[in-house]
């Protein structure tokens, strides 16, 4: 069985942030009805040395569309030029982070395997083929940041279960 570069990193991207913008359109009803203004949830850490909600949602977006992007330019680095968005914000960049996926050419994405690409933070220069950035990089961070903002929301009892982070899976047809 072949997988190819598409199903790694698209697909698998696609299947996530549908999870993601579920859990958040279930965090904004459980706030609503409960009272709990948006504002502190997107503020929300887990831990004081962790960086926020905001953070961990951008993060989201970068580490799947921000990556095909860098394997397309050849370099990758940490999120800039996101601005803090608000929760309605949040929910737009995932929205139109799903859009641009949902549009991007298998075969274009295909033609992308073993291209080099370079994580640059600050001098430090991370040298990958492109299957291996998003299996060993892109994935893992994107994982790591869309499960902080699920269990944030946790913590602050929306009532989304393990169901809610998986997203819509990709079964036999």
């Amino acid at each position: 069985m072949a997988i190819s570069l598409y199903d790694i990193s698209v697909a698998s991207y696609l299947q996530t942030l549908g999870a993601v913008s579920g859990f958040l359109d279930k965090g904004r009803s459980y706030c609503t009805d409960k009272g709990i203004d948006l504002t502190e949830i997107v503020e929300t850490r887990l831990y004081s040395d962790m960086l926020p909600f905001r953070f961990q949602v951008i993060s989201v977006v970068h580490h799947s569309l921000g990556a095909i992007k860098g394997i397309q330019a050849g370099e990758f680095s940490p999120p800039a030029g996101y601005g803090e968005p608000d929760y309605d914000g949040l929910q737009a960049l995932v929205a139109s982070t799903r859009a641009e996926l949902e549009a991007l050419d298998r075969e274009a994405v295909n033609a992308l395997e073993d291209k080099d690409v370079v994580f640059a933070i600050g001098d430090r220069r991370m040298p990958f083929v492109a299957q291996d950035f998003v299996l060993s990089f892109s994935l893992p961070n994107f994982h790591f940041h869309a499960a902080t903002a699920y269990d944030i929301l946790r913590i602050e009892g929306v009532p989304i279960g393990k169901r809610d982070y998986m997203g819509p899976l990709r079964m036999k047809r």
